[in-house]
C-alpha cells in the first residue's frame, strides 16, 4: 500500500465513552435506576409497586408529550398544572350535580368532555396570545399558571370535593390485561402523536417552526395556526391528566392537583431529548424522560428521603439534560 493510499484511509477516533453517554443519556439513567432500586429498594420488584408507578408516570407522560410539542416550536407552557386543576375541579361538579344524578351515563360523558373543552379553550387562549399577539411564551401561559388555578378554586369554593363513582374511577383505577388503563392511554396517544409528528404536513411544520420560524413564515407555511394547534393539544393533555388524577383518588383538590407539574413535564421532555430551542420533538423520548422522573421521586421516597429533596434532584436532572444538550452541539 503507498503512502498516498495509506493518507487517504479514514482515521478512525477511538471509542468516546462521553460521546455514547451523550447520546444515550437517559436509558442509561434509566438502566441505573432499575439496578439500584432492584438491589436497594424493598419490595420494588412487586406487582403492585408497578401498578402505583404506572399510575404516576402516565400522568407525567401524557402532559410531558404535551409539554414536548410546545418546546419543539421553541415555546413553553407554564399553565399545565392550573389546567388540570381547572379540569379536575369541573369533572365531579358536572356528575354530581342533578342532571348527572338523573342521568348517570350522560353525566359521566360531559364530565369528561365538558373539562376537556375547557382545557382545550385553555389551550387556543395560550395560543391565541403567543401566535397572533406575539407574547413572550412563558409570560402567556404564566397568566392561567397564575388564573387557571384560582378559577377552579372559586368553582369548588376551595373545598375538597369527594366522590364514589365507580364508572368515572375507571379513568384512574381501571386495568386492561392487567395493567391500569392509564398506562395504555398514555401509550395510545403516544402513537397518535408519533403518527402525527412523523407523517403529516403539521408535524413536519412543528419542527420547521421550532428550527427556524421566520423561515417557515417565508416558505408559506401556516405558522400561526400551527403554533396555536400545539397548545391547545398540550391543553387537552394536561386536561385529560387532570381527569386521571382525580379518578385516582376519588377527590378533585383544585389546591394540588397539578401542583409542580409544569417543572415535571419540562424535565421529562428535556431528559427525553426535546430541545429548548426547538425544532425535535421526541414523543417516546418524553415517555422515558417521564419514567426516569418518576423512578428518581419514588426512589428517593421509598428510602425514606424526603419530599422536599425530590424537588432538588429534579432540578439537578434539568440542568444535567441541558448540559448534554450543549455538549452535543460542541
Amino acid at each position: 500500500m503507498s503512502t498516498q493510499d495509506t493518507e487517504l484511509q479514514p482515521v478512525r477516533k477511538p471509542f468516546a465513552l462521553g460521546r455514547f453517554l451523550r447520546r444515550n443519556g437517559g436509558i442509561v439513567a434509566l438502566v441505573v435506576l432499575l439496578a439500584f432500586n432492584i438491589l436497594v429498594t424493598p419490595n420494588f420488584l412487586q406487582l403492585q409497586t408497578l401498578f402505583v408507578n404506572i399510575s404516576q408516570v402516565a400522568t407525567i407522560a401524557i402532559v410531558a408529550m404535551g409539554m414536548t410539542l410546545v418546546i419543539a416550536t421553541a415555546g413553553i407552557d407554564l399553565s399545565v398544572g392550573a389546567i388540570m386543576a381547572l379540569a379536575g375541579a369541573l369533572a365531579p361538579l358536572i356528575f354530581m350535580s342533578e342532571f348527572g344524578q338523573r342521568y348517570p351515563s350522560l353525566g359521566i360523558a360531559a364530565a369528561i368532555v365538558v373539562p376537556l373543552i375547557a382545557a382545550l379553550a385553555c389551550g387556543l387562549f395560550n395560543g391565541v396570545m403567543i401566535a397572533t399577539l406575539k407574547v413572550q411564551p412563558i409570560i402567556a401561559t404564566l397568566i392561567l399558571f397564575i388564573s387557571g388555578r384560582g378559577i377552579a378554586q372559586v368553582l369548588t369554593n376551595g373545598n375538597l370535593q369527594t366522590f364514589s363513582n365507580p364508572a368515572f374511577s375507571y379513568l384512574g383505577t381501571g386495568k386492561i390485561l392487567g395493567l391500569p388503563f392509564q398506562g395504555w392511554l398514555a401509550i395510545a396517544i403516544a402513537c397518535i402523536l408519533y403518527l402525527v409528528m412523523t407523517r403529516t404536513t403539521f408535524g413536519r411544520y412543528v419542527l420547521a417552526i421550532g428550527g427556524n420560524e421566520r423561515a417557515a413564515e417565508l416558505s408559506g407555511g401556516p405558522v400561526k395556526r400551527v403554533k396555536i394547534g400545539v397548545y391547545m393539544i398540550c391543553g387537552v393533555l394536561a386536561g385529560l391528566a387532570g381527569l386521571i388524577v382525580v379518578a385516582i383518588n376519588s377527590a378533585s383538590d383544585a389546591a394540588r392537583n397539578g401542583n409542580l407539574m409544569e417543572l415535571d413535564a419540562i424535565a421529562a421532555a428535556v431528559v427525553g431529548g426535546a430541545l429548548l430551542q426547538g425544532g425535535r420533538a421526541p414523543i417516546f423520548g418524553a415517555i422515558l424522560g417521564a419514567v426516569i422522573i418518576q423512578l428518581v421521586k419514588y426512589t428517593l421516597l421509598a428510602n425514606g428521603v424526603e419530599d422536599e429533596v425530590a424537588l432538588i434532584a429534579k432540578a439537578i436532572i434539568i440542568l444535567a439534560a441541558v448540559y448534554v444538550q450543549q455538549s452535543r452541539k460542541e
